[in-house]
């Protein structure tokens, strides 16, 4: 089992980027404690009764931090006997840590049926066929990516009247930005007037989707609930019923963690989506761990191993590869006093998740200077109001200097 702080990745020494065993399609390790995954074809049953589960209950992720908010979003609506689909995407370290949450997910008593449903030509119908019983007799469907083709296309197959919404991360903000202003559903960092060929095709999909997600008005017929499960800072349209995420299953399951005298510092994606030039990046990430003494990085599941083994080598910190979402990393421990993040979710999430305990967060923010020529025009501004809207964070001034520098 791995260490609590996750995968310690040393860069430099080849096959570090190769995952673990179990990321490669292979059965996961399982958890003490833990039930065995019931068989995806099968209906799932009680281990004591024998009684076939409720499925009534549909979640749809396609990523470790989906998984875990649909979790605190059952804890905190006291849900019992979800179905979780786990709509497997080809990344191995997502895979990972996809797996690890799929285990705590049974462990709390839900079904997860994990579906390849990227592996191969025929991947998407197989998985669509074998899902669409599964949504029609559905109740309530809950979803962590309202961005997602996969996502839109099986909210057209459902009758379910409950849906709820799960965090994604900072996505979500733009989710509902783009939901209140009636909006086509286009994640922040694409670039482009995604008019091609492949959104013209899948544009009367998305259009339904966004449909279904849309509060119908009162005293309509077919009236739907829509509900937002979120720790973030978002303004809704009439007619969403917005419960707040405060992470309260991850404080009940783990820690408080050990803290230790060091720095952390967070890793992000940003020079990965296109957002951010690499050279500012790392220049930044080398500014950062000398003023404030850094001594591990924790890497994002999709940053490329080319540019950890450099940042290892320039900086001299310990990459770490997390095997769960940092919210829990940091919550198990040990984890540093002080945090430091660029914009991104954990600028909102670990404050909540650390909740009672003496660690800080501080963000340092993304200058202008640094955004590539093909960073979406909504960059900046997006980056700028995940900054500006988090609460509890200490904000870095010294970015300006450093971009001029």
């Amino acid at each position: 089992m791995n260490s609590p702080e996750g995968t310690r990745a040393a860069p430099a020494t080849p096959g570090a980027g190769v995952p673990p065993q179990e990321t490669t399609g292979t059965p996961a390790r399982r958890l003490l404690g833990v039930p065995r995954q019931c068989n995806r074809t099968a209906p799932c049953r009680d281990e004591e009764s024998g009684t076939p589960v409720d499925t009534g209950t549909l979640a749809f992720v396609e990523s470790p931090v989906q998984l875990l908010n649909v979790l605190e979003w059952a804890h905190t609506a006291e849900a019992t006997a979800l179905t979780v689909v786990v709509l497997s995407p080809h990344d191995p370290m997502t895979r990972g840590q996809l797996r690890r949450m799929a285990e705590l997910a049974r462990d709390d008593g839900h079904t997860v049926r994990w579906e390849e449903a990227r592996g191969g030509p025929t991947a998407p119908m197989r998985t669509i066929g074998g899902l669409t019983p599964l949504l029609r007799r559905a109740r309530r469907v809950v979803l962590g990516d309202p961005f997602s083709r996969y996502v839109q296309l099986l909210l057209t197959l459902t009758k379910a009247r409950d849906l709820v919404v799960v965090d994604d991360g900072t996505a979500t903000m733009e989710f509902i930005g783009q939901l209140a202003r009636g909006e086509r559903l286009v994640r922040w960092h694409r670039h482009g007037t995604g008019r091609g060929a492949r959104d013209l095709i899948f544009a009367p999909f998305s259009a339904t989707a966004r449909r279904r997600l849309t509060p119908a008005p009162e005293g309509g017929r077919r009236r739907r609930t829509i509900g937002l499960f979120s720790s973030m800072p978002v303004e809704v349209p009439p007619g969403v019923h917005v419960t707040a995420n405060d992470f309260a299953w991850t404080r009940a399951r783990f820690g408080p963690p050990r803290l230790t005298r060091g720095t952390d510092l967070v890793g992000t994606s940003l020079v990965e989506t296109g957002v951010v030039d690499a050279d500012r990046y790392l220049e930044a990430v080398g500014v950062l761990t000398r003023t404030h003494g850094a001594t591990r990085y924790f890497a994002h599941r999709r940053e490329s191993t080319d540019k950890l083994r450099r940042l290892a080598t320039e900086t001299g910190l310990e990459v770490v590869r997390p095997d769960l979402p940092l919210e829990l990393i940091a919550r198990r421990g040990p984890i540093g006093r002080l945090i430091l993040s660029f914009p991104s979710t954990v600028v909102h999430t670990l404050p909540l998740a650390l909740q009672g305990t003496e660690v800080k967060v501080a963000v340092c923010d993304i200058d202008p200077a640094w955004l590539t020529a093909g960073a979406s025009p909504r960059a900046q501004g997006f980056l700028d109001g995940v900054t500006g809207t988090a609460r509890d964070v200490q904000r870095l001034q010294f970015t300006r200097t450093l971009a001029t520098g």
